[in-house]
Order: structure tokens, then C-alpha cells, then sequence
């Protein structure tokens, strides 16, 4: 889920930077010093929409900064148990397919994919189903549920962050799936 928050903060606005617009260098900076943060609470940083109030800069002593504090709107994006994602599936490997929802990723065990038993296909590296011939390879759009939601907090501005949250997925309940899964079914009951 996306959502917005307010946050408030101190903005560092170097001096080679003064002579352009003090909101789009906030705002800038603030992206930067943000990037790929995690919180546990709020989830993934993704961006600052805008700055709500910024005040006015003062000067420390030996740095020719100046600071501001500022309340500014930002976007971030934290997935609840049991919402209904939409992602493309990144990679597939012995044990399940991992899956890009929006800026995180997260991972559907075999045991979720289908209630049919799953093999793995190490040459074509893609997951078939055993009697509903259905397969699961990279590049399938699909609609999954986080089961489990595991966020974890880092104060380092690093991407690598992500991987350390985990999110479960599963497809193995009506209307989840690969979409032509989906698609077939509705066909079947229509029919």
C-alpha cells in the first residue's frame, strides 16, 4: 500500500546552492537523504511529494550551510498482511518465485503457488504444476496475498535494506494467480 505521511525535519542547504529555489533543493536533498530508508512503522521512502513549511535558515559556525527546518509531505510504500498485490515475477528458484511488487520484492514458497504439487524446472527455470500442467516462469504477471509481513528497521540510507524485510505471498485462493490463470477461470465458470 502507498500512502502519504508528514514529517518534520532539518534540511542542510549547501552555499553553491543558494542562488536556486530554496523548495526544489529541499526537496531534492531531502530525496537524497531519504533514499532507500526503511522504517518499520512508516515502510519503504519512496519520495517527497512537497514541502509543507519551510523555515527560516540558520548558520553554524564554521559550516557555510544553511539549516532549515521543514514539514514536507512524503510517499512512502509498506504492504499489509492479506492486501491483494500485483507484481511481475523476477526470479524462480528451487523452492519458489520471487516476485517485484512495486519498489520491494517479495517471495511465494512452492507450497503457495498452486494447490497442485510443484516441480521445479532447473533448464528452463520455471515452476510447473504437476496435473494442471500450469506454469510459473520469469516475467509472469501475477496477482498474490501477503500472508506475512516482516519489515525491518534500518537507519542506513542503503537498497540493500529491502532484502532483509520479507514478505510472504501466496497464490492459492480464488481470483490469485498468474492473470491468464485468473482469466481461464472466469472463463470455466461462465461456461
Amino acid at each position: 500500500m502507498y500512502y502519504k505521511t508528514k514529517i518534520e525535519d532539518t534540511v542542510r542547504i549547501p552555499p553553491y546552492k543558494f542562488d536556486e529555489p530554496l523548495n526544489k533543493v529541499a526537496i531534492q536533498t531531502l530525496n537524497e537523504t531519504y533514499e532507500g530508508r526503511l522504517d518499520k512503522k512508516l515502510g519503504l521512502f519512496i519520495c517527497v511529494n512537497a514541502i509543507d513549511e519551510i523555515g527560516e535558515g540558520k548558520l553554524i559556525m564554521g559550516d557555510g550551510a544553511a539549516y532549515h527546518n521543514v514539514i514536507f509531505e512524503a510517499l512512502f510504500f509498506k504492504p499489509e498482511q492479506y492486501e491483494i498485490l500485483e507484481g511481475e515475477v523476477i526470479e524462480i528458484v528451487d523452492f519458489g518465485a520471487f516476485v517485484r511488487i512495486g519498489p520491494m520484492d517479495g517471495l511465494i514458497h512452492v507450497s503457495q503457488v498452486t494447490d497442485d504439487y510443484i516441480n521445479f524446472d532447473a533448464k528452463r527455470g520455471a515452476l510447473l504444476a504437476k496435473e494442471s500442467n500450469k506454469t510459473l516462469d520469469e516475467g509472469d504477471l501475477v496477482r498474490a496475498r501477503a500472508v506475512s509481513v516482516s519489515i525491518k528497521d534500518e537507519s542506513t540510507n542503503n537498497m540493500e535494506n529491502t532484502r532483509k524485510s520479507k514478505i510472504g505471498l501466496t497464490m492459492r485462493q480464488n481470483n490469485l494467480g498468474r492473470f491468464e490463470w485468473i482469466e481461464e477461470a472466469k472463463q470455466k465458470s461462465k461456461g
